[in-house]
């Protein structure tokens, strides 16, 4: 083997040294949680929300994901702001990340919570949820105009609407078909989307506007009868969910000639101060969770619609969602005053 030769420069020498340690040097190690995730729900249990949440964990564990454990913690205080106000306190903690629904947006609006979704750290929207008009499988009415026919034959407060919380997306579109029929229906808010079904099952209510996940075990059952779907199209899933009918057969509330149009974000928020190698471990994660089979059933069996996105796209998607949401409650007479 020959020798450096004496006349090299030793600066020369030196940067070899460098070099030839950088090349054996380990690579630098992208960022992953070091202790267990707490993986705030900000709704109460059964819900869509918490049943999204607690999927998730399973899978990640399941099929061994992240090398910590996901645990699930409801903070459904104040419509969701309990959850919301835990992780905006917890600024700079990687290991927290919290499931969003509308209330990101109706909450502080509603209320005057001293806070705001760019509190947070956006991560990825994993999908977006649709709402669809429930009554008891038991009632006369097969479709949703025969449905409204009697909400307006009835007159005012006769027809109970349950929902998930007050001045959030469920009475939200509730407003929307008080406009839309003429009459005033009494809302009966209650914690979460799995006590809503529970609750017109046993016919306390006289209809709902639960996601399909909250509501797909009742309408199996035979218990619970779906109208319409709020989205802008029909949900294309065409596989028999009961013995007649799939998700795709549930027609739209447009078509029923009721004109409203909603969805609902689920999405991933983390902490403010993140660092970008933080969040991108989330998105890869969520990713990874997204090619599941579990993940592909969950979608189906809940009829969701499939929209990913993360980053700038995310964060200009939420903005947009957040001005639409401002719109609807100031339309409502929901928002907090000054």
């Amino acid at each position: 083997m020959k020798s450096i030769p004496a006349a090299l420069p030793r600066r020369a020498i030196a940067a070899l040294a460098v070099a030839v340690a950088a090349i054996s040097a380990p690579a630098f190690a992208a960022w992953e949680p070091s202790k267990p995730v707490e993986f705030v729900v900000p709704a109460g249990t059964g819900g869509g929300a918490d049943q999204m949440a607690r999927l998730l964990q399973g899978v990640i564990s399941k099929n061994n994901l992240m090398k910590q454990p996901l645990i699930v913690v409801n903070k459904s205080g104040g419509a969701g702001a309990e959850g919301f106000l835990d992780v905006k306190n917890s600024k700079g903690e990687p290991h927290k990340i919290i499931i969003t629904l509308s209330n990101l947006f109706t909450t502080p609006l509603a209320t005057g919570v001293p806070f705001n979704w760019k509190d947070l750290t956006p991560v990825a929207m994993l999908a977006l949820d649709n709402f669809v008009l429930w009554v008891n499988a038991e009632t006369p009415y097969q479709n949703a105009k025969q449905y409204i026919d009697a909400v307006k034959a009835g007159g005012p407060n006769k027809f109970k609407m349950g929902g998930t919380g007050s001045k959030q997306e469920d009475q939200i579109i509730t407003v929307a078909l008080e406009k839309a029929t003429g009459v005033k229906m009494t809302y009966v808010p209650f914690k979460g989307g799995g006590d809503v079904a529970v609750q017109l099952v046993g016919k306390h209510i006289d209809s709902s506007v639960n996601n399909p996940i909250e509501a797909v075990a009742q309408w199996r059952a035979g218990a619970l009868r779906p109208l319409c779907v709020f989205g802008g199209d029909r949900m294309p899933y065409k596989n028999k969910v009961t013995d007649k009918m799939a998700w795709n057969d549930i027609p739209t509330c447009k078509e029923s000639g009721v004109p409203i149009d909603y969805e609902m974000l689920r999405g991933i928020f983390m902490p403010a101060g993140a660092t970008p190698d933080q969040v991108a471990f989330y998105v890869d994660l969520f990713k990874k969770v997204r090619e599941t089979p579990d993940w592909k059933k969950f979608m189906e069996d809940g009829a969701f619609t499939q929209t990913f996105m993360s980053g700038p796209e995310f964060a200009k998607w939420v903005e947009q969602a957040e001005n639409t949401h401002r719109d609807l409650m100031k339309e409502a007479g929901f928002l907090a005053k000054p």
